[in-house]
């Protein structure tokens, strides 16, 4: 076996193992790190630290800020792209270090303390994604959504949830790992 084939089977064995979907491991950027520490301790050669500073006082405000309206002029400052009537909840959180990679479409809702991360830093390396909310799409209190996803149009992710893969516009998503447990007659037509 060639050091290619090893990684390329590496790269599927992880995506099985994370039981991440294929799709959206596909879409992950990986950055391997070097050394013997894990690759968050690489984040200031990944990321400028004053550019993180920023970004997380400007989090740390738009999370307590009872205003939607500034809430979303803070987050655009930031880099997120955030369509009209968006509703990001108290306490929800954009990833502090790109925000940059998430859009969220028109008259989303990004419920109480969710979290939408762009990174995952790992042993050996990081890896990076956009974070995709298409319009009219809810993100539930709590809930958790992972680099590289997109929540389709007018989908919902129940409190909570873990979004490791795609959610099908119109589906609704729960659990940890979220799976669908409904759908509207047009996402089902999707199928």
């Amino acid at each position: 076996m060639t050091d290619d084939d090893a990684a390329a089977t590496r790269d599927d064995s992880d995506a099985t193992r994370d039981g991440a979907d294929p799709a959206r491991s596909d879409r992950l950027d990986r950055f391997p790190t070097p050394g013997a520490r894990n690759s968050l301790w690489s984040w200031p050669d990944a990321k400028s630290p004053l550019a993180v500073v920023r970004n997380y006082v400007v989090i740390v405000l738009a999370r307590i800020c009872p205003s939607l309206r500034l809430k979303n002029w803070l987050l655009r400052r930031i880099g997120v792209t955030v369509g009209t009537g968006v509703a990001w909840g108290l306490e929800s959180t954009p990833d502090v270090f790109w925000p940059e990679r998430i859009r969220v479409g028109d008259d989303a809702i990004i419920g109480y303390d969710a979290t939408l991360l762009c990174h995952e830093f790992l042993h050996e390396e990081y890896r990076l994604g956009d974070v995709v909310v298409e319009d009219e799409a809810m993100i539930g209190a709590g809930a958790v959504v992972l680099p590289g996803v997109t929540v389709g149009e007018g989908a919902r992710v129940a409190a909570n949830s873990l979004v490791a893969e795609d959610v099908p516009p119109g589906a609704t998503v729960a659990g940890v790992p979220a799976d669908v447990v409904s759908r509207t007659d047009a996402a089902a037509s999707d199928d």
